[in-house]
């Protein structure tokens, strides 16, 4: 690994090493406490952050590493491109975490620098969630491979990174999204061929009714960041869509997933998000374990 612009970049394997490694870190933290010792890394963000700008920032910290933060909303684009802030960030880091609009501009600081490059979102990938998401069912249901996943709602860059995850760790996941409101064709066409390969299934569908029995649901805000669309037409397209305690029983799901922020009586109903069944504090948790692995296994990758 040289950089982790993207899900669909890892193989099987280096999925499988990576959601073990974090488990390792997470469980013996302290012999990891140096790791980064003398390294220095960039979070470099077009988009507000919670999640991320704090898990990246504590797991830096927590590896014996140093972190600055960039707002980079008023550095990219007419005041330079990506290709001079990344070039010139390499001078000074290890390492650049960057939270974009746009999947392209993760290619130009990777294209212009020489030292790794972590997507912390795009418009169409979101790996570090993604990860974080499978180290949590892995940590609840066991062995991927027997986990059946439905994920409700925009098919988004979180979906299209799950399914990409799924896909390389023989899971099965549905996704149900409205007309129109799809993942993309290639990247889901991409994922049901990847899963086909390692004994999972990646399923796309509209129909609610279709939809077979689960271990847990997922759902994403319906208004992400970047995107402009007509309030009235998604809050009608999504509305039966929403994840309710009626949808978790017929399902048979025993967890609820949700990679925050969550709106509560929209995407879901506070009475299933704020259950016994809701896994969003441990997904938020796992965010710090998934990502230092990243780190990790790139700063090994650049040592080598």
């Amino acid at each position: 690994m040289n950089d982790l612009l993207e899900m669909p970049a890892l193989s099987p394997q280096q999925t499988t090493e990576l959601l073990q490694l974090a488990q390792t870190i997470k469980q013996r933290p302290t012999a990891w406490s140096t790791y980064l010792q003398g390294k220095s890394i960039a979070l470099l963000f077009e988009k507000p952050s919670l999640r991320t700008r704090a898990s990246f920032a504590a797991g830096i910290h927590r590896l014996g590493g140093h972190s600055i933060y960039l707002d980079a909303q008023n550095l990219i684009g007419e005041r330079e491109p990506a290709t001079d802030v990344g070039a010139n960030l390499a001078l000074w880091h290890d390492a650049i975490v960057a939270r974009v609009y746009s999947q392209s501009t993760l290619s130009d600081l990777a294209s212009a620098s020489d030292k790794p490059v972590v997507n912390a979102l795009s418009d169409t990938c979101h790996p570090c969630q993604a990860l974080a998401d499978l180290l949590t069912l892995q940590e609840q249901l066991g062995d991927l491979r027997q986990v059946h996943l439905t994920f409700i709602g925009d098919g988004n860059n979180v979906c299209q990174a799950l399914m990409a995850g799924a896909a390389r760790t023989g899971m099965h996941m549905q996704v149900v999204t409205p007309e129109g409101y799809a993942p993309d064709a290639e990247l889901t066409a991409a994922a049901q061929q990847q899963a086909a390969q390692t004994g999972g299934s990646i399923s796309a569908l509209h129909d609610l009714t279709q939809l077979q029995s689960t271990d847990a649901i997922y759902t994403d805000t319906w208004f992400s960041m970047g995107q402009s669309r007509d309030n009235n037409s998604v809050m009608h397209d999504f509305a039966p869509y929403q994840v309710n305690s009626d949808l978790m029983k017929r399902l048979g799901a025993k967890y609820f997933m949700h990679c925050l922020p969550a709106y509560r009586g929209r995407e879901v109903t506070a009475e299933v998000i704020d259950s016994s069944q809701s896994l969003v504090l441990q997904q938020a948790e796992n965010r710090l374990h998934a990502q230092n692995a990243i780190l990790v296994k790139l700063f090994e990758g650049a040592q080598a």
